[in-house]
């Protein structure tokens, strides 16, 4: 990959790059600020349920300490591209990884769950297990192409995340928020189709773009030259047209991801007292005896001089995070070659892992604990039965035309906002509306809507009123 043309200040809905006073790259950042998209994350599960008296991260919060700890990742490893390719760069070149790359990561951060539905993972398997569940539906299902089918039962918010952020609404501008290229390849964990999909390749896990955006993706592509994956195409070329590796800044951004939610988890998990004190203290202290032991006497002294517990265990994450970050650059910085060409097949925060015992120790805890406690599997049960309500409720009105449907069924659809209806598209271009607007929905207006519509809370209130995307 040429390192010169592997990033664009050029924005989708635009065909011009743009010189301004503030970084374009900067831009991105506060454009996604101020989206309401990005606002309604703040009413989205994380992991545990929202609200409630303690505190705990949503995914708004989480985003913006993502973002963070990826503006970190971006100046580091920027310093090291400059240098270490400079006879390689223009002067251009130079100047953008060692000033905005930093931000291009942030703002990636910022939006990598911005397609994220309610209620989290359960949210996504509803929508994908109400298709699925159609399968022997054959009128059903004669609805939709293969391509089209795929994209229905395999739904996820990775590829919703480009949707959201590029696709023209009804009455709305095209070009979505108007991101860069760069930001958007930074998000695309998996850049191929769902028709794609292959569990045991790490580009290949879930997928990147829904078919409705494929023009979006090929954009992207083009303009910040990734790398088409040819095996993949050479063994199916009908479905595997469009696999491309991984652009070299989603390493970075998945790190950043990574090393929060598996250290901020457990800093919740404690505040909730899920794991006790003590544990917690010793699980982070043995993480950073595994890698900074020679300071580890001054940190232990630090923490014995706070006495609040809380406080004691933001200090540990802190040192956590901090070392993480560093050692997350200098791994990006050992497999550069690697990632430029494709052949790095391991997350840069397994890497990390393989060889240290206390973060193996986190994500065991973690998933026998944090995400299988009773209050995060009742959350992910209601939450998971609330959005396949709602698709029950209007997917089938939206693909009948108005002289079809019911009179109830007519009303259905007259609850849903207008820049969701696709009435004169196919019937896939109609699902996809009505997944867009339950998806953008937050855990709270989800299950208002719910309980309106099956009579269980009636009346006017502010929730009823309206929704914006």
């Amino acid at each position: 990959m040429d390192l010169n043309r592997i990033y664009s200040s050029k924005r989708t809905g635009q065909n011009t790059e743009q010189e301004h006073s503030r970084s374009i790259y900067r831009r991105d950042y506060d454009r996604i600020i101020f989206s309401s998209a990005f606002r309604r994350l703040q009413n989205k599960t994380q992991v545990f349920p929202l609200p409630g008296s303690i505190f705990v991260h949503n995914r708004l919060t989480h985003s913006l300490e993502v973002a963070s700890v990826g503006r970190s990742l971006g100046a580091i490893t920027g310093e090291y591209i400059a240098s270490k390719y400079q006879a390689d760069l223009t002067s251009q070149s130079r100047e953008f990884y060692l000033h905005d790359l930093q931000d291009v990561i942030a703002s990636a951060c910022l939006c990598h769950d911005i397609g994220n539905p309610s209620f989290g993972h359960s949210g996504e398997d509803a929508i994908a297990e109400y298709f699925r569940e159609k399968e022997r539906d054959t009128a059903f299902k004669s609805n939709f192409s293969d391509a089209h089918w795929a994209d229905l039962t395999n739904f996820e918010g990775n590829a919703n995340a480009i949707r959201c952020l590029t696709a023209k609404q009804s009455g709305k501008e095209s070009g979505g928020l108007g991101l860069t290229y760069s930001t958007l390849a930074a998000i695309m964990k998996y850049p191929c189709a769902s028709t794609a999909i292959d569990k045991k390749i790490i580009h290949r896990k879930k997928f990147g773009y829904l078919q409705a955006d494929r023009n979006a993706f090929l954009e992207i592509v083009a303009e910040t030259e990734m790398k088409a994956d040819s095996t993949a195409v050479a063994q199916s070329p009908e479905n595997h047209a469009d696999v491309y590796y991984r652009h070299p800044f989603v390493w970075l951004v998945e790190a950043a991801d990574d090393i929060c939610y598996n250290i901020i988890d457990m800093e919740d998990a404690h505040r909730l007292r899920i794991i006790e004190h003590n544990e917690c203290v010793d699980v982070f202290l043995q993480l950073l005896k595994e890698t900074e032991n020679d300071k580890i006497k001054k940190i232990e002294d630090r923490l014995t001089a706070i006495e609040d517990k809380n406080s004691q265990i933001s200090y540990l994450r802190a040192k956590s995070i901090s070392y993480l970050i560093y050692r997350a650059g200098e791994l990006f910085k050992e497999n550069f070659c690697k990632i430029l060409s494709g052949t790095l097949d391991i997350a840069i925060y397994d890497l990390i892992k393989k060889n240290n015992a206390a973060l193996s120790y986190i994500g065991k805890f973690s998933v026998e604990n944090i995400y299988n406690h009773r209050s995060v599997v009742e959350i992910e049960n209601a939450g998971y039965n609330v959005m396949r309500e709602l698709l029950k409720h209007f997917i089938p009105p939206v693909l009948k035309s108005e002289y079809q449907r019911s009179k109830m069924e007519d009303k259905a659809v007259k609850l849903i906002p207008r820049q969701f209806l696709f009435d004169t598209e196919s019937p896939y271009m109609k699902a996809l509306g009505v997944i867009d607007y339950i998806s953008g929905m937050t855990d709270n207006y989800a299950v208002d809507l719910y309980k309106r519509i099956k009579g269980i809370d009636m009346g006017m209130n502010s929730g009823s009123m309206s929704f914006s995307k």
